[in-house]
């Protein structure tokens, strides 16, 4: 049986900041408009689950995103977001350009 993915492929989308994350996962993630957009939120959302019905819907959630911006390997916030994945059920994938 294959788990069912959720791919979230924000490839080809500039990402500077946290902000820009929370814009670009929100509507594919179906976030709430209460979501609280920092760290903790997100933690909650993916890890704990319960917030996001189209998230709780898969078992496995799949972020692709350029190493580029917030992704250029040199930012902490990046670091830290990159850690709430956890590699199995949550994976954030940053691909090279060019």
């Amino acid at each position: 049986m294959t788990d069912s993915e959720l791919i979230v492929d924000l490839r080809g989308r500039l990402i500077e900041t946290l902000n820009d994350f929370w814009d670009a996962v929100s509507e594919p993630c179906a976030l709430p408009e209460w979501f609280g957009r920092n760290l903790d939120a997100w933690s909650d959302t993916i890890e704990t689950r319960g917030i996001s019905e189209v998230i709780d819907s898969h078992d496995v959630l799949v972020v692709h995103v350029d190493q580029q911006g917030l992704f250029d390997g040199h930012r902490q916030e990046a670091k830290v977001l990159a850690s709430i994945f956890d590699g199995e059920q949550n994976r954030l994938v940053v691909h090279e350009l060019g």
